[in-house]
């Protein structure tokens, strides 16, 4: 059976203008909105921890971002690893002795099933020691989204499904911003989501 996540699935999704989920811009806009609300929040960022880095293009907008970061990615592919050199891995085996003050894990969710994806937010509260950026598509997001760029094979959970299991770890803070918990730093309420 071949790979899934292949160098068809990557031009499709990441690299055709007509058919890709997000443009470079975004990327850069993304990336710039964390590390703002980070800095404006005074969450310090040492480590940049990308799980499902895909291309790297969001990683690398945050190493630009936090320059004196160290930034490492973890990937599941192998034609990506090879092409990129990434760590291999996935999230669901995450190796939790190494932390980082930020983790993103976007749009890798949804390709997991119930029981790997439960597990999957544990290890991401396991190496999360300031802030976790995630993004994954839920059931209300089906309507919003293009169905020609978003893979329709992604299992669309509720998001009370994310929100029950993140919040015993996590602060929400808007934007798709975790803070773990205990968290400290001060966030206003109405900062909160």
């Amino acid at each position: 059976m071949p790979d899934r996540f292949d160098k068809a699935y990557y031009d499709r999704y990441y690299r055709d203008p007509g058919t890709r989920a997000t443009t470079p811009a975004a990327v850069k806009r993304q990336a710039a909105f964390i590390s703002a609300y980070l800095r404006h929040l005074e969450v310090p960022v040492q480590q940049v921890l990308d799980v499902g880095c895909g291309t790297g293009s969001l990683l690398r907008a945050l190493g630009r971002s936090f320059p004196r970061a160290r930034i490492r990615g973890v990937e599941y592919s192998d034609y990506l690893c090879r092409t990129y050199g990434w760590e291999q891995g996935s999230v669901v085996d995450l190796d939790k002795s190494r932390t980082a003050d930020l983790v993103v894990c976007n749009d890798v969710l949804g390709y997991l099933d119930d029981r790997d994806c439960a597990k999957a937010l544990d290890n991401l509260a396991a190496v999360s020691s300031g802030a976790l950026y995630l993004g994954v598509l839920t059931r209300e997001d089906l309507g919003l989204c293009d169905p020609k760029r978003t893979d329709g094979s992604q299992i669309a959970r509720p998001l009370r499904w994310y929100r029950r299991r993140l919040e015993g770890n996590f602060l929400a803070v808007g934007g798709g911003l975790y803070l773990r918990k205990p968290v400290s730093v001060t966030v206003w309420h109405l900062e909160r989501a």
